[in-house]
């Protein structure tokens, strides 16, 4: 066999390099920490030019335990990430399908008209009057950990109840609200905020953390713009801008599961 045999192999190898390399480039721009991932890369190039090309033993035995104990670190350091990249995986569309395909169906859960009305009355009611909002309904994925950093209400979803506590003089309007199984669980709650470059400038922190929310977990957040009193919704990282009463009151039936 020749030093230099290339087959369809390799071939595959390389692309799938490539297209890690590609991806992890891209969740650490988002995460504001290319700096480091560019740095872990120039080290790792210089490793293997040590050790594979110039086969230096001394230092390359001492950079080859550098990355066998920073490896350690790395997770430490990119957990979050790791996840966000894990979940991504799970989360796409072509996996799920595939996932659905083995495994078996359970009992799928129908719309709630007693639930959603409630939150689409509101949504508009909040609209008109230029308040603020940020409702999150959790889906399959739990929250225990977002609803921790809020306050616990336990409440049934009730339209006055969600317009009180949005209420620009209430102490829990700032943080977001907790929808679950159809009940509301908490408000005041703090959510990851996302970095994303691609959201328009003119979306505020509201829609950051609708956007964050929905990047991190399956969940979807409604959006009451304070400024200009527009709905929007935010599903698998994705905005849906600018909803109409008819519009989000059919986000919620076909996507909320309440």
């Amino acid at each position: 066999m020749g030093l230099f045999e290339f087959g369809v192999k390799d071939i595959i190898d390389i692309v799938l390099v490539a297209l890690m390399l590609y991806y992890a480039y891209r969740l650490m721009k988002e995460s504001r920490s290319l700096n480091v991932f560019v740095g872990i890369m120039v080290f790792v190039l210089v490793w293997l030019f040590v050790s594979r090309m110039l086969e230096m033993r001394l230092l390359g035995s001492i950079m080859d335990k550098l990355v066998s104990v920073g490896m350690i670190g790395l997770i430490v350091l990119f957990q979050e990430e790791i996840r966000k990249f894990f979940y991504n995986l799970g989360a796409h569309q072509k996996v799920r399908k595939v996932m659905k395909f083995f495994m078996p169906r359970g009992r799928e859960r129908t719309a709630d008209k007693e639930s959603i009305m409630p939150i689409v009355m509101s949504c508009m009611s909040m609209s008109r009057s230029r308040v603020g909002a940020l409702i999150v309904i959790e889906r399959s994925i739990p929250l225990d950990d977002i609803v921790d950093t809020g306050d616990i209400i336990d409440a049934r979803i009730n339209q006055r109840l969600i317009e009180n506590i949005f209420f620009k003089n209430s102490p829990l309007h700032d943080g977001a609200m907790i929808l679950s199984k159809k009940r509301i669980k908490a408000a005041g709650c703090i959510l990851p905020v996302s970095h994303n470059q691609d959201i328009p400038k003119h979306l505020g922190l509201r829609h950051r953390a609708a956007m964050g929310i929905s990047q991190e977990s399956d969940a979807m957040a409604i959006v009451v713009s304070e400024e200009t009193g527009r709905i929007s919704v935010a599903i698998d990282g994705n905005f849906q801008l600018r909803l109409s009463a008819e519009e989000l009151e059919r986000v919620l039936t076909e996507e909320a599961g309440l």
